[in-house]
This record gives C-alpha cells, sequence and structure tokens, in this order.
C-alpha cells in the first residue's frame, strides 16, 4: 500500500536500456492496440474514458507543460497538470467520497511517482504534500485513518467499528455514558433491563464511526518508508491494510510481496473496497478512471515486451 514509481515521460528511454529495443513492425503494432485487446490484461474490465488523446499524444511524443513549459510525457509531475497535447477536457475527473491526503518521501523522484495519477484526475479531492511539511491530524483522528500494512492494520470493512475510539470524546476529553468504557465491556456491564439505551448507545457509536473524512497514503519506496511512518503527527491514528489486491505494476521492488501496491492502486482499491464495505453501495466503476494513466502505461509496458520477446 505505498508506492513505487512510474515514470511515463521517460518509459520509452528506459525500456530501451533495459534491451527492450523494438523495430518498426513492432512499433507499428502498439499503435494499433489498445489496452482491451491486450491478452491476460488484468486491467481490461475497468470502465475507462476513452484513451485516443494518451494514444495520440504518444505519436506526438514530449510537449511543453502549459506552466513551467518543462518538456513532458502527457503530463507534468510537478504541476500536476497536462501537457499541451493532452486537453485538460479530455481527461477524466473522478469525484471521490473522501479526501485523501498523500505524503510524499522528498527523495522520491517526482517523475516516478503514481500518486500525481490522484491529483491529477481528482483534482478537487487530492492533495500531495512532500514530507516533512505535512499537516497535524492528531485533533480529527476521529475522522482520519492512514493506508499503511502493520500488526495494528485492520481491514476495510472493519473501519467503523475501531474509529469508534477516536471519537469526539476521545479528542476532546469529554467522558459520557456512551463513551466511557469500549463497547464489549459496557455490555457486560450493563443490566439487562437498560439494553435498548446499550443498543443506541453502540449504534450511535458505530455511525460516529462511519464518518470517516480523509484517507492517508505515504509515497514512497519501502525502504524509505520508516522515517514517515515514526513521524509523530501520524501515531495513533488507524492504519488500515489491503491485503486482498495484488499488483500490477512493472517496477514491483523484489523481495516484496505482491500485495504491496504502488500508491495509485493502493487508492483505487481502497476506494472500491470503501464503496462496497463502508458506504454499502454496489460498485459500477465510480473510481476506475483513477487508473486511466496506469492502465495505459501498463499497457504499453506489456507490450513492449511481448514484442521484445520478454513475455
Amino acid at each position: 500500500q505505498l508506492t513505487m514509481s512510474l515514470n511515463p515521460s521517460m518509459l520509452l528511454n528506459e525500456e530501451n536500456s533495459q534491451g527492450l529495443k523494438r523495430n518498426s513492425k513492432c512499433l507499428e503494432s502498439l499503435e494499433l492496440q489498445t489496452p482491451s485487446s491486450v491478452q491476460d490484461n488484468p486491467l481490461q474490465q475497468l470502465q475507462l474514458a476513452s484513451q485516443e488523446v494518451l494514444e495520440k499524444a504518444k505519436k506526438s511524443g514530449r510537449s511543453k507543460c502549459p506552466r513551467c513549459s518543462s518538456s513532458r510525457m502527457f503530463y507534468c509531475y510537478t504541476c500536476f497538470v497536462p501537457v499541451e497535447t493532452v486537453p485538460t477536457k479530455e481527461i477524466p475527473t473522478v469525484k471521490l467520497p473522501l479526501k485523501i491526503d498523500i505524503i510524499k518521501h522528498p527523495n522520491e523522484t517526482d517523475g516516478k511517482s503514481t500518486a500525481v495519477h490522484a491529483k491529477l484526475l481528482a483534482p478537487d479531492d487530492v492533495t500531495i504534500y512532500k514530507y516533512p511539511c505535512i499537516p497535524e491530524y492528531k485533533e480529527k483522528r476521529h475522522e482520519i485513518a492512514l493506508v499503511f500494512p502493520g500488526p495494528d492494520s485492520v481491514s476495510v470493512k472493519d473501519i467503523a467499528f475501531h474509529l469508534q475510539k477516536y471519537s469526539k470524546r476521545g479528542v476532546s476529553g469529554k467522558d459520557d455514558d456512551c463513551s466511557r468504557e469500549p463497547l464489549l465491556k459496557q455490555a457486560k456491564m450493563e443490566p439487562k433491563g437498560e439494553e435498548k439505551n446499550l443498543n443506541e448507545c453502540i449504534s450511535n457509536n458505530r455511525n460516529e464511526g462511519t464518518r470517516l473524512k480523509k484517507i492517508i497514503f505515504i509515497d514512497s519506496t519501502w525502504n524509505q518508508t520508516n522515517k514517515i511512518i515514526t513521524d509523530e503527527r501520524l501515531q495513533g491514528l488507524l492504519q488500515i491494510e489491503l491485503k486482498t489486491r495484488k499488483t500490477c505494476f512493472w517496477r514491483h521492488q523484489k523481495g516484496k510481496p505482491d500485495t504491496y501496491l504502488s500508491t495509485i492502486e493502493a487508492i483505487y482499491y481502497f476506494l472500491v473496497d470503501y464503496h462496497q464495505e463502508i458506504l454499502k453501495e454496489h460498485y459500477k466503476g465510480q473510481y476506475d478512471n483513477l487508473l486511466f494513466f496506469f492502465s495505459f502505461m501498463y499497457t504499453l509496458i506489456k507490450n513492449a515486451k511481448c514484442c521484445a520477446g520478454k513475455e
């Protein structure tokens, strides 16, 4: 559930340097292929906006960022905007059910981060911070969670239950009948005659717990995470782990489980699970376009490897 990286502006050069040189016939086939035509593409079932604009941009090559004039492919990873050959109106916009903070390690290369995808595709709901410049979260820990695997991490479906511990009582110091003891302990203490009030109390706590308003992701390589995750400003936050998803990332770090996702994958899968487990709504592809750039780059890599005889 942390980042690995992606650099669309340097992708083809890097692949060539790794020995994946394509001849002209191979390049022609790449231009004709679409994500849905790639065999065994695990992302082909996504409900995505047309990627024709990315196909055209790929053929045109690098273009200028409209803000800083830097030469980039598809988008500028420092200004978080599409380049001139990729009109903003042709890039999908995704509305998220909560706010997302992404904490980026200072040594994480800007051009290799998939976190920028989230900012490009959900600009109103995503904020990227470069560590150590991050917000204070302590006063709102009852409505914030951190996606990070660890011994105390819980699954998405258990968010509501665990967040009740971080209710406003815990933040403000207030103490009332409903929050005086953990729910299970209350159940043993309360007389049977007050069972109805206890159930109402539990219900109120759970309703409060479902009010997750912000989710935090860390954008860094796994070897760089310790400095961020041990920061005192992140201590005491509920930690969430995505245990059942497998990465499609082409730069997965060796020696790490395939359940360790790139940043944009972690954001996408968290939201899908949140939609189903917490909002209790049927998922109809509402967040699929968060993988708009990721799926396109996945296809380029897949095709390049096939042409080079690597797969």
